[in-house]
């Protein structure tokens, strides 16, 4: 059998990174002032920074159905017998649970695995899955080993504005207000599904710094019995300048010496969210 590895652009893998790596990624809708885009396509970050500054409304969407079967069929036409598809978390989107009601009407021949991830961890289940595609597994004992896995990781992410988390709901006006004011940033973990608040610090110095310790704790903790091989540290940003980022990655790097910490940005549509300058530090249980 000749599985395909199938993820959405909330994995922060573009569809050309995709194409070197053998995988292929299904673009994520973003709107910019009314108007519909899809990221990769046809909008890039520079877009939405762009909008972001000029107080257009920027939101998101999931992609739609027929967007979803056109992919398939497409991947299925070119010689392979199946399909892992694993969308953003489904406790951030509704669009896993769409895809699972479509799988229904290709026979078994697509698994939708829900790996309650985005960003830098998804991106890190999309290697494993291709490793196992590599390895002769069906698409079903892909989606099994992976949902094994998918609660062994941990992000933390800091925001520097609370405008785009109060216009979705997420933050009241009257919270978002005075974190403003008391220059306050919060911090938000998930270990699958939704974010939550982790900790408030005053200025994103200390919120970044708040995040480091967090992982540094869980690497005392929470994987303290995960040999350091299986352990992948990456951080995520949606910074307007490759500077920027590459600070943040180099200040993680400083604390975590003994891992080779990579930075990916945060994709088009998570960045519609967190605004910009927002910093992410993860830490994921790798299983290959």
């Amino acid at each position: 059998m000749k599985t395909a590895i199938m993820t959405d652009t909330n994995s922060g893998i573009s569809s050309a990174e995709a194409e070197n790596l053998g995988a292929f990624v299904q673009p994520m809708p973003v709107i910019l002032d009314g108007k519909n885009y899809l990221e990769g396509i046809d909008v890039t970050h520079a877009d939405v920074f762009q909008a972001m500054h000029e107080k257009k409304e920027v939101s998101t969407s999931q992609p739609s159905v027929g967007l979803i079967m056109e992919q398939w069929d497409k991947i299925l036409s070119m010689g392979y017998d199946e399909i892992v598809y694993m969308p953003m978390s489904s406790g951030l989107s509704g669009s896993c649970a769409s895809a699972l009601a479509i799988a229904e009407d290709y026979g078994g021949k697509v698994q939708i695995a829900d790996l309650h991830r985005i960003s830098v961890t998804l991106r890190e289940a999309v290697t494993d899955g291709l490793k196992m595609s590599e390895q002769g597994l069906s698409a079903l004992e892909i989606k099994k080993n992976l949902e094994n896995n998918a609660f062994n990781s941990v992000i933390y992410l800091a925001v520097d504005t609370l405008e785009y988390l109060k216009k979705s709901g997420r933050v009241t006006p009257t919270a978002a207000t005075i974190a403003m004011v008391l220059n306050i940033k919060p911090v938000l973990v998930t270990l699958g599904g939704k974010f939550d608040t982790f900790a408030k610090v005053r200025g994103m110095k200390n919120a970044r710094q708040k995040i480091i310790e967090a992982i540094q704790v869980d690497l005392q903790e929470r994987f303290k019995d995960v040999p350091k091989e299986k352990l992948h540290v990456a951080t995520a940003g949606s910074f307007e300048t490759e500077a920027e980022a590459k600070d943040w990655q180099n200040q993680v790097q400083t604390a975590f010496p003994d891992f080779e910490v990579c930075y990916n940005a945060l994709s088009c549509s998570v960045a519609c969210h967190t605004g910009i300058g927002a910093a992410g530090l993860a830490i994921t249980v790798i299983d290959r």
